[in-house]
Formats: C-alpha cells, structure tokens, sequence
C-alpha cells in the first residue's frame, strides 16, 4: 500500500498517474489523501482508495497511514503561516502517525542546500530541511527529494511575458543554478515508492539536465516563443513590500526573501550533477510543450 498526499497539487498531477500505470505490476494499492475527492477524475477515483481530509490533520493521517508501507510526502505552501509553522508544524501529526503505523519508507519533496555555508538561513529552504530532520526521525527510511527551482515557477510570469516580454526574479542574472520540471521529480519519486530495497536516511538530489541562469532562460523563451524575452532582476525589498500587499504572512515572506537571497548566495549549488542525479526534461522542451502554450494563449 502505498499513500498519496496533495494528489491534485502540480507534483501529485503527474505522479498518481505514474502510480496508476505501474502499480498492479508490482502489487501494489494506492491511497490518496485529499481535502475534496471531487478534485478527482473519476477514473482515478474508481482505482484508488480515499482518505477524505488534510494530510496535516492527525486524525486523517492516522486513517490514511494505517497499514501502509510508503508515504509520499508534500506539505502545500500555506503562506498564512510562519515558515516553521508551515513545515515542521503541518508535518508533525503525520511524523507521530508513521512512526505509531511503522511505515518502512516515506519520500517527500525536499530542496537543495543541506550542508550548504546558508542552509541555516534560507528561510522555507531551512524550514524544509528541518521537516527532512523530522520525518528522518520516524524510524522509516527516509529520501528527501532534493529539489531547486522548477520550470513551472514561470508559469506564474505567463502575463507579463505576454503583456511586455519581461520576467522578474531577485538573482543576479548570469547566475547558473539547476532548474528541474516537476514531472521529472514526480518520475524520481515513482521509482523510488515502487522499488523500496533502499534503507536509511538521505538526500535525493534532482537536478535537471543543466545549470541555467536567468539571462539563459532569457534567450531560449526568445527562441520558443519567438518574441523577444528579457529578464529583469528585481530587488530583495520590493519583493517583500509586495508580496505583504498582497496579505500573505509577514514572517513567510521573509522566509521567501531569505530562500532568495540565499539562492544569490549559492545554496542551490552544493550538489554534483551526475547520470543519477540529472533528470531529462531540458528547459527548451519545457517551455515548447507548456510555456509556449500559456504565453500564446
């Protein structure tokens, strides 16, 4: 038995599909966790077996949990809290029910920057990592996806692009970091619910198939979209002063714009890319299949 949390989210849109495909073959039952079933396809709903209710409630990963030998783990961003509140706090309950159940193996979405100079004051980044520390401490083998920036974070520019072909970021703008597609992340993430002959406690860098900059992503939009695409770099404090207009928590958004400085500091690069730890999606196929489409719309 396997268990789903956030399986309508971005990353759960492609990973319960992976499951549903390949899960009979190996034997396996599936479970998902979900606030409102009917966010559901009713094919998937026919296949799998629900536990209505938030993955940070205790009595609905109590439910969920009992019998299960894996968990994938996603703690949905809830910008109405602070960052520890939004991490380790959500994940507690299911961390008490994982080690109550004896569940053998739990993967979770994770970020870069373990070991890293500024992994302790990377704001989300360092909450995340505490949440890693914490679920590590279930008794379960544990893999954190170790994840960057994604793809898809662009989507939220769809507008701008289209409106004046600028996006906006804090980094410095020759700065190359690794960038991952969330459906890549959701295929790491298969492999390792489906295939479950690793133990202990790690990290699981996914890291696309290449460091990109802004003003790389620049050029290859221009090149895929066919309009031309600048970058324009934004400051640390504008960001703050913005996203507090737009009501989210004043404690969260400071642990947006600490993740961001901390990024302009390095801290997506203390991983080595190699056969295991790169993933195939390049950005230019990326934005040709879902970038071009929401732009052109």
């Amino acid at each position: 038995m396997i268990v789903i949390t956030a399986p309508t989210g971005n990353i759960g849109r492609h990973l319960l599909p992976l499951l549903l495909e390949s899960a009979p073959v190996h034997g396996e039952e599936l479970r998902v966790v979900v606030r409102d079933p009917a966010r559901l396809p009713d094919e998937v709903r026919a296949r799998v077996e629900v536990v209505t209710g938030s993955h940070g409630d205790a009595e609905a990963v109590d439910r969920a949990f009992e019998g299960a030998d894996a968990v994938f783990w996603l703690v949905p961003p809830d910008a109405s809290l602070a960052p520890d509140d939004a991490y380790c706090g959500f994940t507690r309950p299911a961390a008490k029910a994982l080690a109550a159940h004896g569940v053998g193996h739990v993967v979770a979405v994770s970020a870069l920057g373990r070991g890293t100079p500024v992994a302790d004051r990377a704001g989300l980044v360092t909450a995340s990592l505490a949440m890693d520390d914490l679920l590590a401490g279930t008794g379960a083998a544990y893999r954190a996806l170790a994840s960057p920036s994604f793809f898809e974070n662009l989507l939220e520019e769809a507008d701008a692009i289209r409106e004046t072909g600028v996006f906006t970021d804090v980094v410095d703008g020759d700065r190359r970091a690794p960038l991952v597609a969330v459906a890549d992340l959701a295929a790491v993430a298969a492999g390792l619910l489906l295939d479950r002959s690793w133990t202990g406690t790690d990290s699981v860098p996914v890291l696309g198939p290449q460091d990109l900059s802004p003003h790389d992503l620049a050029r290859i939009m221009t090149e895929q979209l066919g309009r031309l695409v600048h970058y324009a770099r934004q400051p640390l404090d504008e960001l703050y002063s913005t996203l507090v207009g737009h009501g989210l928590h004043e404690a969260f958004v400071q642990g947006i714009v600490d993740m961001k400085r901390a990024k302009d500091e390095g801290l997506d690069a203390g991983a080595t890319r190699t056969p295991d730890t790169a993933t195939p999606t390049t950005f230019a196929q990326w934005c040709a299949r879902t970038l071009k489409p929401a732009v052109l719309s």
